[in-house]
């Protein structure tokens, strides 16, 4: 398990019901707690937080959650249970890159590619959140690991493959990369029609003010800010930079909830006092 970094998800009210979904299609995975705002947990030892947002934020394929299975009849048993509800954007079956695979967006509208694998190959991380440079953002992987490069201190490339196709070259198919050592992988996606939005974001689990400063102003120097913690980075891509504490500090003090709603970037003092 990875507390660095953890994966949040926006419902139209339904975080619960989506959660508890998917503690029953994962294996070793669990809830941690549930109130009215937020259903937290790990899905096959990875970190998802479900947040009870409304209809303001719609999650869309350009995050997609890759799931390494390792038998053809895990992939199998998976895929029945999204498809359920679901909508197909790649039909189960053999393809270049894998001979069983599939893209499917599921009755919550969380997209997942099933991907039969090694988890050798994934650092053992069967949920690998997987970003997809579409529409303005086409073009612009290449330049986005640079700039993870520089954000995360202990950032590492674990590979790339780049397009052969005329009119593509250059262009990501496929990169994988840990940051705080957590997997991601991310491409180019010529023929992707939505971009980054809130639906998926990314939280940063940090122990300092010096930690959460340091991140906020790397997301936020050419990104935007928001408030709860909450920004983008130059790419559009969602973060939630938040003390590791914070259920705690909520917890201790009923004016740290109102406190929090003014702020940007969180000052851990501002809501202990």
């Amino acid at each position: 398990m990875n507390d660095r970094i953890g994966i949040s998800l926006w419902f139209n009210d339904n975080a619960k019901e989506a959660m508890e979904f998917y503690v029953d299609v994962f294996p070793q995975s669990s809830i941690n707690q549930s109130n009215e705002v937020v259903t937290d947990g790990y899905l096959s030892g990875v970190r998802f937080t479900g947040i009870n947002g409304g209809p303001v934020f719609k999650i869309n394929p350009s995050v997609s959650m890759m799931v390494i299975c390792e038998t053809e009849s895990e992939i199998d048993e998976i895929w029945n249970r999204l498809v359920d509800g679901g909508s197909v954007l790649m039909p189960l079956g053999a393809y270049s890159w894998s001979q069983r695979y599939g893209w499917i967006a599921d009755r919550y509208g969380v997209n997942w590619q099933l991907y039969l694998g090694r988890l050798k190959d994934t650092h053992r991380q069967k949920i690998v959140p997987t970003l997809m440079f579409g529409r303005e953002q086409f073009g612009k992987c290449s330049a986005a690991l640079h700039y993870y490069a520089g954000i995360f201190k202990d950032f590492e490339l674990d590979g790339i493959l780049r397009y052969s196709e005329a009119g593509l070259e250059g262009r990501i198919q496929h990169a994988q990369f840990k940051a705080a050592d957590f997997l991601f992988m991310a491409m180019d996606g010529p023929d992707q029609q939505t971009t980054f939005n809130e639906g998926v974001s990314f939280v940063v689990f940090c122990d300092t003010q010096d930690e959460i400063d340091a991140y906020w102003n790397a997301f936020t120097a050419d990104g935007e800010e928001s408030i709860c913690g909450w920004c983008k980075d130059a790419y559009g891509v969602s973060w939630q930079v938040i003390p590791r504490n914070i259920g705690e500090l909520l917890h201790k003090n009923p004016a740290a909830g109102p406190a929090l709603m003014k702020m940007k970037k969180i000052d851990i003092s501002g809501l202990q006092k």
